[in-house]
């Protein structure tokens, strides 16, 4: 019945949603998914609103925060952010609901717990007014998020190689985004140390510092213009082979659907 569980509601550019927790109640990460679609993906899992005992805002980005308004003060969530991502969420545009008696502020390092989750928020590279991963512990089980960030710091390897299950940015391939329809400028914002984390810099990162722990790896916040599963997961998979990295058999890498939610998967 408490056996973790995670899911994702959607992971791109159009919105970011994801749950984990257990048959009774979990948390989201990030609340980038419309309140009825999210609403909806909640009852296929026998939830609610009530249910979700609180929402961990990344960064204030509309693609991680078009609902977080509604959801928090409609439905009486706790939205827990730092001060000056909660800032950012305030002056965009896009939250049309402000966040009043369900804003909660937390600091990264600092562990929040709620239920049988702990919560602690690491500082990302990204340009927000303020963005975090988080690592997430459930009964000695570690789920850690790091999307939307340009490079990968020692600080945030950390909390990754110490976890059981990673959420990983693999945002662009770089042929794609370079022969794409993006302007110079965007193409220039996005390869940034304050953009995303491409195909090759995620394969880079998860064959140098490869654990055996990791049980899952989850390629996220997929570009639609300039990434596709399939190369995700083959540039990939095919680095950890040409590192000798024997990932096969230990390891599943999985690209996490768009605009759909992903299967859930549970874990003892």
């Amino acid at each position: 019945m408490d056996r973790l569980r995670f899911r994702s509601l959607a992971s791109g550019s159009s919105g970011n949603c994801y749950f984990l927790g257990n048959t009774s109640y979990g948390i989201l990460i990030d609340a980038g998914v419309g309140v009825r679609n999210t609403r909806k993906f909640l009852k296929t899992m026998g939830l609610d609103y009530c249910h979700i005992w609180g929402i961990f805002v990344t960064h204030d980005h509309a693609d991680h925060i078009k609902a977080v308004g509604a959801i928090g003060e409609k439905f009486h969530v706790p939205v827990y952010a730092t001060r000056l991502v909660h800032e950012g969420i305030d002056r965009n545009y896009c939250v049309t609901q402000k966040l009043s008696s369900s804003r909660r502020f937390i600091e990264t390092g600092d562990e929040t717990v709620i239920g049988d989750f702990r919560v602690t928020a690491f500082p990302v590279s990204h340009d927000s007014t303020d963005s975090v991963g988080y690592s997430v512990q459930y009964k000695g089980f570690t789920f850690t998020f790091a999307t939307d960030l340009g490079y990968v710091s020692d600080e945030a390897a950390r909390y990754l190689v110490n976890s059981d299950c990673v959420v990983l940015e693999a945002n662009y391939d770089e042929f794609m985004l370079e022969n794409g329809p993006y302007p110079l400028v965007l193409q220039t914002r996005i390869k940034a140390d304050t953009g995303h984390l491409c195909n090759m810099q995620a394969a880079t990162f998860l064959a140098e510092n490869y654990t055996e722990r990791w049980k899952y790896v989850f390629l996220c916040h997929l570009s639609r213009e300039n990434n596709m599963p399939e190369l995700a997961f083959s540039t990939i998979t095919g680095h950890l082979k040409d590192q000798m990295i024997p990932y096969e058999g230990r390891t599943e890498i999985v690209p996490l659907e768009r605009t759909e939610p992903s299967r859930m998967y549970i874990f003892d």
